[in-house]
């Protein structure tokens, strides 16, 4: 048997059946594509982080990119290029955060791989790094030197402390 999702057991069905509420009470039809603050937003995918409301942010608003660590990577340059050519993207803004499970060194979370699914993960790039910082200001340049986004786009780095809340600019 499954819930319609094709996955066993209904592992799944507590979120259709929260989904059910959520589409009798919905009500952001007419929304636009576009990001209407002009904002894309990198962060991690860590559940203790909450893109809009740690900003401010309302549906709409923004263009969330969520991965591991919140880093820059070839999926994300392509998404931004999308979105500042056809989506209303007029700024980026890169959050990764405190605490975070892909900062310390590769190796490290490649045997923390192994240990627990028994597999050789040395072939996938992680993109871990050893200083938050350090690894937000690579990536603001790889964003700001891709020939794909409008030059002059402001793109700009802060780190989110999952302890407080609190957004910290990248000083640079």
């Amino acid at each position: 048997m499954t819930d319609g999702t094709g996955a066993p057991g209904g592992a799944f069905d507590d979120l259709l059946a929260a989904n059910q509420e959520y589409a009798a009470g919905f009500s952001l039809q007419g929304l636009e594509a576009r990001a209407g603050r002009g904002l894309a937003l990198l962060t991690c995918m860590d559940s203790r982080i909450e893109p809009l409301a740690m900003l401010g942010l309302r549906p709409g608003d923004a263009k969330i990119l969520r991965n591991a660590g919140g880093r820059v990577t070839d999926d994300v340059l392509r998404t931004l290029a999308l979105g500042a050519h056809l989506l209303g993207v007029t700024r980026v803004l890169v959050v990764p955060h405190t605490r975070c499970r892909m900062t310390g060194r590769e190796e490290d979370l490649h045997a923390a791989l192994r240990e627990r699914s028994g597999m050789d993960t040395r072939s996938l790039e992680l993109r871990t790094t050893e200083d938050v910082r350090e690894g937000l200001r690579r990536d603001l340049q790889r964003i700001r030197s891709w020939p794909y986004l409008p030059s002059g786009l402001p793109v700009a780095g802060a780190v989110y402390d999952v302890d407080t809340g609190r957004v910290e600019p990248l000083e640079e």
